[in-house]
């Protein structure tokens, strides 16, 4: 018996929109461009997050930075920012609230 999982992903479209028109409908307008796009990356799913909720304290920002995980997409799309923006690990690091290993470690994968 030939079994393959899949791997299977959050319908964060749905998820955004759901928590829009129940919670806050008052920032849909807001939101509206993000939602429109075929797919969501990493990246505008956070800032969908900070459009709704806003910024936490501290300690509930770490421990949900710990949960992300990026596709390799989100990856390279982080690194041409820095590039765009001839930013340094560091910068790079603060701006996505990022570790500067990380950043290090996904450079060395992916640039050449």
């Amino acid at each position: 018996m030939d079994i393959q999982i899949q791997k299977l992903k959050p319908n964060y479209k749905q998820i955004y929109l759901d928590i829009l028109s129940k919670k806050c409908p008052n920032k849909e307008d807001e939101c509206e461009k993000l939602l429109e796009k075929k797919s969501l990356s990493a990246l505008d799913i956070i800032e969908l997050n900070q459009k709704i909720f806003g910024t936490g304290n501290q300690q509930s920002e770490k421990f949900n930075q710990r949960q992300h995980s990026y596709e390799k997409s989100d990856i390279l799309q982080i690194l041409n920012y820095q590039k765009e923006y001839k930013l340094n690990n560091s910068q790079l690091a603060i701006h996505f609230k990022l570790s500067r290993n990380t950043v290090t470690k996904w450079k060395k994968m992916f640039t050449i």
